[in-house]
């Protein structure tokens, strides 16, 4: 069993069946983590920076077209 590191929820994910590199999220709290390591199986939390500054690009060129 897999324990979300964010809300402690049952990731509900087999440890034997995810690869290094892939992505999995937690339908509790919506965080996504990588697969760093599989034995043991090792998570790291996915940075919401990519999504903030396309969202703030968004926001800039909603503003020039006006």
């Amino acid at each position: 069993m897999v324990i979300c590191p964010e809300c402690e929820n049952d990731l509900d994910i087999e440890e034997d069946e995810v690869d290094e590199g892939e992505i999995v999220s937690c339908v509790e709290c919506g965080t996504d983590f990588e697969v760093v390591a599989v034995d043991p199986l090792e998570l790291s939390r996915i940075e919401a920076e990519d999504e903030e500054e396309e969202e703030d690009e968004e926001e800039d060129k909603e503003e020039s077209e006006y």
